[in-house]
This record gives C-alpha cells, sequence and structure tokens, in this order.
C-alpha cells in the first residue's frame, strides 16, 4: 500500500517546497526560495518515473501533480521574480507577476486536454519555465537594465508555455528502477551541496535550463524554415507540370 502511495509522496513533497519557498520568499530569503524550487524540479522529474515502476499510474495522481506543479512552479518563482524585481515597477511589476501563473496554468490545462506524442512537449513546461525564472531573479546584481531584461525573460517564459514550440520530453528517458532508492538522496544532497557550500553559484543551474529554452525555439525556427523550402520547392515543381503540356501543344 506504501509503495503506490510513493508517487503522490513525492508530488505532495514538492508541493511543500513550494509553499514553503514562497514563505522564504516574502521573508525577503529569495535565494533559498529559488533553491526550493530548484530541489522541485528533482522530484517532479522522478514521481512519474516512480509511478510508472511501481505500476501506481492514476488519474489522481495526474492532476495532483499539475496542481503541485502551479505553487512549486507557478506561484513561487512569480513571487520570487515580484519580491526581487517587480515591486518596484508597480502596476506593471504586478501584471507581470500575474500573467506567469495564469499562462502555466493554460499550458497545464493543454497538456491534459490535447493528445500529443509521448516524445515532446507542446509549449515550454512548467517546470522548466519556474526554474528559469526562479533562478534568473538570481541574476538581479548582475544583469543591467535589471528592470527591462528580467521582466522581458518572464514575459518571454510565459510566451512560450502557452507556443506551439515542441520540446523534448525526458522524462521518458529511462533509469534503473534501483534509481528510485536516491531520489530523496538526492534532493537533500541538492539543497545541502548548494546551500552550504556553492551558495554564490546557485545561478548556475539556470544555465542548462536556458539552453532547454532556447533549444525548443531554434528547432521550431528550422523546422519552419525547412518547411518554408519544401513548399517552395513543391511550387515550383507543379509550375513545370503546367507548362510542360502547353510546350507540347506549341510543337505540335
Amino acid at each position: 500500500m506504501w509503495a503506490k502511495a510513493a508517487p503522490s509522496i513525492l508530488t505532495l513533497a514538492n508541493l511543500v517546497l513550494g509553499m514553503v519557498a514562497l514563505v522564504l520568499c516574502l521573508q525577503g530569503h529569495t535565494p533559498d526560495a529559488a533553491l526550493l524550487v530548484v530541489v522541485g524540479m528533482v522530484l517532479d522529474g522522478m514521481d512519474g518515473r516512480v509511478a510508472r515502476w511501481l505500476h501506481a499510474e492514476s488519474e489522481f495522481g495526474r492532476q495532483l501533480d499539475s496542481l503541485s506543479d502551479m505553487v512549486t512552479f507557478g506561484a513561487a518563482p512569480a513571487a520570487i521574480m515580484y519580491v526581487s524585481v517587480l515591486r518596484d515597477m508597480g502596476s506593471l511589476g504586478l501584471l507581470l507577476a500575474v500573467v506567469f501563473p495564469v499562462a502555466g496554468a493554460l499550458r497545464l490545462a493543454r497538456f491534459h486536454v490535447q493528445k500529443t506524442s509521448n516524445q515532446y512537449f507542446v509549449g515550454l513546461p512548467i517546470t522548466a519555465a519556474g526554474g528559469i525564472l526562479a533562478t534568473f531573479a538570481l541574476y538581479r546584481n548582475l544583469v543591467s537594465p535589471v528592470g527591462v531584461v528580467l521582466p522581458a525573460v518572464m514575459l518571454g517564459l510565459s510566451l512560450l508555455m502557452v507556443s506551439q514550440v515542441r520540446y523534448p520530453n525526458f522524462k521518458k528517458v529511462a533509469f534503473p528502477q534501483s534509481a528510485v532508492i536516491g531520489v530523496p538522496l538526492l534532493a537533500v544532497l541538492v539543497f545541502f551541496l548548494f546551500h552550504y557550500h556553492l551558495a554564490s553559484t546557485n545561478r548556475l543551474i539556470f544555465l542548462p535550463l536556458a539552453v532547454y529554452a532556447v533549444v525548443g525555439m531554434g528547432v521550431a525556427l528550422r523546422r519552419r524554415y525547412t518547411k518554408d523550402i519544401e513548399d517552395s520547392g513543391d511550387e515550383e515543381s507543379a509550375g513545370v507540370g503546367l507548362e510542360l503540356p502547353e510546350a507540347q501543344v506549341k510543337e505540335t
């Protein structure tokens, strides 16, 4: 019985981390809040795999996962960005803080009703978007002008979540079942490693997440460019096919 409940326990742990991140953020501890979002990403990446290993997949688990994601990767990162940067922008900052979780909610709702291949996601997953936003807020002292760049990134992530851009689904990457034992240890290791030893480099986690977001856009642009070339070639071929009969008539 407890084995079947393991995926939901991981999901609830993800939700708890999101709530704690919100509280820490409101207390001004934004680096720690961003770190908890990153740890939540580890748990979110494993609960589905654990469910498949234990044959405990259910609609209840999928809905619970989405609700947890809204808190940990929607509300918490938006609050982190608001406390870090947006509150100095007045009503515009509040609007941007609201747009991000709203886009995340639309992304999750579409995920549940739209049937797509298991090999890719349509739109930037809220997990990645929330991780990018939470960790990118740590760059506020390094980015200039901060009042333009960070809000623009936040708006861009919101648009990518509701876009038609395809992103690889790494949740389908296979891991040995024995790895489930190391999930709690991995989450704890990530927390202590960054909090006590690499606190000044927490923002490095931003880099692979940002690459993931940019790669999706690059693939989409390449697919569009290839399609335009193919369509252009088809039109030229069709034009040649229409001209041949006329040439043959003139010769006869």
